[in-house]
């Protein structure tokens, strides 16, 4: 475990998936992340790479070729070196090897740099194209915080407020996590109260929303996060049905939809860095 700290926050990492597992406010002595409850759903924060979502019969189909791949990809179960780290940064790094090119035939390096500041910590995504051709992939975080804050409080108590006015219609998903081409009106007016039956029919996914930022906060107003995304152009909203969690997650990029399986090169949202260059992207939770 890697863990930054200044007077206000204390962020504990995982090197596996190079995971956010604990954003602990010292003041209050409150803890913000979800805590993995292996029966529930033993992710804190997982990082999405290269894909984000369900592949058509976890199928990946490049130049013609098929690999195999679970949902929202190999990043999030892999051992992550550390590049470097200090008490308010570290800096983590996936590079492509024998297990991920029988996956995803690129040669690639996925960096996951965490920066603390204040209230704030800053969560940046690097793809480094390592190849002689262009790399195309999926990117997305998927942080999980605990709802309630205070054991006080219900899970009811909570709500998401968008940065701007927005109609949050949901693009559908079937029974194996691919968008079935509909969508259900879920929201008015950029708020969505948070209810334990809201994600019994699985995620909802907000594509190309107008807002870049989403704060949860309780009816007192006393208790927030909020989840700065200024690059991302789709949101992902889910828990476990009953969960005492609710994620948060900016996407570029989506599950298949449950027509013909295509090449990722024509795959909805998909991003691309080409020979020699590198992608960056980031959000920042602050509390």
């Amino acid at each position: 475990m890697i863990i930054l700290e200044n007077s206000q926050l204390k962020v504990t990492i995982n090197m596996k998936g190079a995971e956010l597992s604990s954003l602990f406010d010292k003041e209050s002595q409150t803890e913000y992340i979800w805590d993995a409850q292996a029966a529930i759903w033993a992710y804190h924060a997982p990082n999405l790479f290269p894909i984000v979502g369900n592949l058509k019969n976890h199928t990946l189909l490049v130049d013609g070729k098929t690999y195999h791949m679970n949902r929202h990809g190999f990043a999030r179960t892999s051992n992550f070196r550390r590049i470097e780290s200090a008490p308010d940064h570290a800096h983590f790094a996936l590079r492509f090897n024998d297990d991920t090119l029988q996956q995803y035939p690129y040669k690639f390096e996925f960096q996951v740099v965490y920066q603390l500041k204040g209230r704030s910590l800053k969560v940046m995504y690097k793809v480094i194209n390592l190849d002689d051709k262009r790399v195309y992939f999926s990117i997305g975080a998927h942080p999980a915080f605990k709802v309630p804050l205070i054991a006080t409080e219900n899970y009811e108590d909570y709500t998401l407020f968008f940065e701007h006015p927005e109609h949050l219609q949901s693009s559908s998903l079937s029974e194996e996590g691919l968008f079935n081409g509909k969508t259900t009106p879920i929201a008015d007016h950029g708020e969505l109260k948070l209810s334990k039956t809201l994600f019994d029919t699985d995620a909802l996914v907000f594509k190309n929303i107008k807002s870049r930022s989403v704060t949860l906060k309780n009816n007192r107003g006393n208790k927030f996060v909020k989840l700065d995304f200024p690059h991302f152009t789709s949101l992902g909203v889910w828990a476990k049905p009953g969960a005492n969690f609710v994620c948060i997650e900016p996407w570029l990029g989506y599950a298949d939809s449950d027509e013909d399986l295509k090449d990722i090169s024509q795959k909805e949202a998909i991003q691309f860095v080409e020979h020699g260059h590198v992608f960056e992207v980031d959000f920042t939770l602050s509390i």
